[in-house]
């Protein structure tokens, strides 16, 4: 994958990845690349930095958030263990017991679990409201 740095005609900057060069190219010409904030189509590569990944330069990338995005992930992090500290874990039975709980044959409560891909599209499918907690670093360790 190779990220680009762009601009739109009306001087919005935002970044984009590509499988190469000629991908990029190739969804442009077929109107598939615009801008996230006017959606203008007209859209054109721009000068960048090369990106040479460092440890050091990680750690800098890692820490460098704002109070605003402090605050919000800080606000997150008490949500979803809100939601851990007051629903019942089911593991990797999330969808099968979700599908349960909506159609009435088990008792309602707040659940928490995996799904995959497939099976968060069936629950979408079928009508049945859920919503994907966040994972953050220290819930890995």
């Amino acid at each position: 994958m190779i990220r680009f740095s762009l601009s739109c005609d009306h001087e919005h900057e935002f970044d984009g990845w590509f499988r190469n060069g000629d991908d990029f190219e190739t969804q442009l010409k077929r109107g598939l690349v615009s801008c996230p904030v006017c959606h203008s189509a007209k859209v054109e590569k721009t000068l960048m930095a090369p990106a040479v990944s460092t440890g050091r330069k990680r750690e800098k990338m890692a820490l460098a958030i704002g109070a605003e995005q402090r605050k919000a992930l800080a606000q997150l992090k008490a949500i979803a263990e809100k939601v851990r500290e007051n629903a019942d874990y089911v593991g990797d039975k999330f969808a099968e017991e979700a599908r349960k709980i909506h159609f009435g044959e088990t008792d309602t409560r707040g659940i928490y679990g995996e799904a995959t891909l497939e099976e968060a599209k069936g629950l979408i499918e079928d009508g049945i409201e859920f919503v994907p907690l966040p994972t953050f670093p220290d819930d890995r360790n």
